[in-house]
């Protein structure tokens, strides 16, 4: 008979097992997790009662349910996979996934699971440990979309961060970095080193110096430069770094970013010669201004050349040949023939067409101001130049300049156009440089430029230089056949222009017309034309009479006599205003001015009245009748003070 152990013994070891177990009990019940033992199958032996609460069932409700119904639809694939490779391997699981509680929300837990294994090896049951990590989940989610969102906004913005561990060397950039310089992966940017290299030569120096000399001064690195890709694309960088420091203040890092501001300073400098331009064009627009003022201000002497008469079509043919040509025309005719009109149907038919044509009246300039219209000045060249301005001649660069009324350039001025006709360059006034200039020269007078020459007023030189191709415009009272035409061309037009219907033309008004010896040419004719239209209430056309009558002052072939009395009348008061300008036809205190008519107009008078100029040189100021006894010779010239209104209130003081 086998000795049975002691009782109390027995009795022992079963209560230190129930404490173990109660204490084994207590343990998992207080784990803050789920904890279930499984069949190898993976049924629900037991749970602790944070199972039990967590999905709101009893143990024998779990045993029937399957906690497979708990785990979420899209992690239930990958949960399955996960535990049917555990089963067959007997080897430990772990995995994250997400599992509805008893309200139905989902939360993420750690699933680990732990076989128990026989001296056989066979598994006999399964150990799992559900861990709650919802909220580092939605942490990590967070944190993943916020480097989504930093990620993209460096995306956008073309701006990467780095890294720079000073102790260690290494370099860590972000993937835009990458993208900006064109790299697939980190490696080629590992080391500071690697980064200088990818710097354009000309600025990798100057970017080390300064990124070392923050370094020193534990202060903030700034720094723009070009870098240079592998298919040789250059961009442009600013790089900015903020210093780390640890506790003793010593630099341990440099952490920054780097924008890529290619596009910036491709628009910036696009912007920059933009503005150059603008600001060129501005400078060109404000000189031109002037230039163009008489042409926008104004009413054209005509808009096209009209006529049919044999003089104007040898003007027409003379311009259809000598306008492909470069060569420099001399325009001639009396005022209000057209020779403007002349000059800009040169330019037209030229091939300098799609360029600049440029004018200036050397009458209507001042002389002290014509070689600065013409030339340009320096800023600071004389009183008043207060800024760089370029003259008519560079405005005409690859176009045309028309020199109206050529004959009234000082003296001084046609030195310089004749070194410019010469050797094709002009220089600023208050400058020294040479600057080249390709411009065809038209000029235009209505003056004796061959008496002038005789006179000492005009360079024969310049003359000869300008004569290259003269072409001489007739006045129209040698041109009769195209009255008709352009009496019906401007009644037309400005009919149109002031919504007039009118049809027909006066008969009488056509041979006043003719008989009238037009010393204003079309431009007087379009002026009584304009007026006439203005006047006009019915559909015919006519012209007063007497401004056919009494505007004739000079007689003109074809013309009838004037009256003794007026014709002598005029002549004095020529003669007055050549006294009180010693002679001087032209200019603010020229005779011209003194009149108030075009100096040009003055000059035609002269020439047909038979005063001679050179006789009033030593005459400062008269009156009718001291020339009346100059001209007989019957005293010497006199100094007059006037002392009223008019030339002919005056106080006599003999010389």
């Amino acid at each position: 008979m086998t000795e049975s152990a002691p009782q109390p013994k027995r009795d022992l070891e079963t209560l230190t097992l129930g404490a173990s177990e109660e204490g084994f009990r207590l343990i998992v019940e207080t784990i803050p997790g789920l904890i279930a033992v499984m069949t190898p199958e993976g049924a629900v032996e037991h749970v602790n009662r944070q199972v039990l609460e967590f999905f709101g069932r009893t143990l024998e409700e779990l045993k029937q349910w399957g906690t497979t119904d708990a785990v979420h639809p899209a992690d239930l694939p990958r949960v399955k996979t996960a535990w049917q490779y555990a089963v067959e391997t007997g080897l430990p699981y772990e995995f994250e996934h997400r599992i509805r509680r008893a309200d139905g929300e989902y939360r993420w837990f750690q699933s680990r699971g732990l076989p128990l294994v026989d001296v056989e090896g066979r598994i006999v049951r399964w150990y799992n440990l559900l861990t709650d990590i919802d909220a580092r989940k939605q942490s990590e989610e967070k944190l993943r979309r916020s480097e989504a969102d930093l990620l993209e906004a460096q995306r956008l913005s073309h701006a990467g961060s780095w890294r720079h561990d000073l102790a260690s060397g290494a370099f860590t950039v972000s993937p835009e970095v990458l993208r900006i310089r064109g790299v697939e992966s980190a490696e080629p940017l590992s080391t500071i080193d690697r980064m200088y290299s990818g710097i354009h030569p000309d600025d990798r120096s100057r970017v080390r110096e300064t990124y070392e000399a923050a370094q020193t001064q534990k202060g903030e690195f700034d720094a723009e430069y070009r870098i240079v890709l592998r298919d040789g694309t250059v961009k442009h960088l600013h790089t900015i770094g903020h210093a780390v420091l640890n506790e003793s203040g010593d630099v341990v890092e440099y952490v920054g970013t780097g924008m890529d501001v290619t596009e910036q300073r491709q628009a910036q400098a696009a912007l920059e010669t933009a503005f150059e331009e603008i600001k060129r064009l501005k400078d060109r627009l404000q000189d031109e201004n002037l230039a163009l003022r008489e042409e926008i201000d104004q009413a054209f002497m005509f808009e096209e050349i009209v006529g049919a008469s044999p003089a104007l079509k040898s003007v027409l043919s003379h311009v259809s040949k000598v306008a492909p040509t470069d060569s420099t025309v001399l325009i001639s005719g009396e005022t209000g023939t057209g020779k403007e009109l002349i000059a800009r149907a040169i330019h037209k038919h030229s091939r300098r067409a799609d360029r600049a044509f440029v004018s200036l009246n050397c009458a209507a300039t001042p002389p002290s101001l014509i070689a600065s219209e013409l030339f340009g000045h320096e800023k600071g060249a004389f009183t008043g130049a207060v800024q760089q301005r370029r003259g008519r001649f560079e405005l005409a660069h690859s176009g045309t300049i028309f020199l109206d009324e050529i004959g009234e350039i000082p003296m001084d001025t046609q030195i310089a156009l004749l070194r410019v006709l010469q050797e094709r360059q002009i220089e600023r006034v208050g400058g020294s440089r040479a600057i080249p200039v390709d411009v065809r020269v038209v000029a235009a007078t209505n003056r004796d430029l061959s008496a002038a020459i005789a006179e000492g007023s005009f360079r024969s030189d310049l003359f000869y230089r300008l004569n290259v191709f003269p072409i001489h415009v007739p006045p129209l009272r040698k041109r009769r056949e195209d009255i008709p035409i352009l009496v019906e061309y401007f009644v037309k037009r400005f009919a149109e222009n002031m919504a007039k219907r009118i049809r027909r033309i006066d008969k009488r008004t056509l041979e006043l017309c003719d008989r009238y010896p037009w010393p204003g040419n079309i431009r007087e004719l379009q002026n009584i034309i304009e007026r006439s239209v203005i006047l006009c209430t019915g559909d015919t056309f006519s012209i007063d009479e007497a401004w056919l009558s009494s505007q004739a002052p000079l007689r003109a072939d074809g013309s009838s006599p004037l009256p003794a009395t007026l014709q002598d009348q005029e002549k004095e008061m020529i003669e007055t205003a050549l006294a009180k300008s010693r002679g001087r036809v032209a200019g603010p205190r020229g005779a011209a001015a003194g009149l108030g008519i075009p100096a040009s107009t003055l000059e035609s008078k002269i020439k047909q009245l038979g005063i001679e100029k050179r006789r009033f040189h030593g005459v400062l100021m008269t009156s009718a009748r001291a020339l009346r006894q100059h001209r007989a010779g019957e005293n010497p010239p006199v100094i007059v003070q006037t002392s009223g209104q008019g030339p002919f209130r005056t106080e006599y003081v003999e010389k």
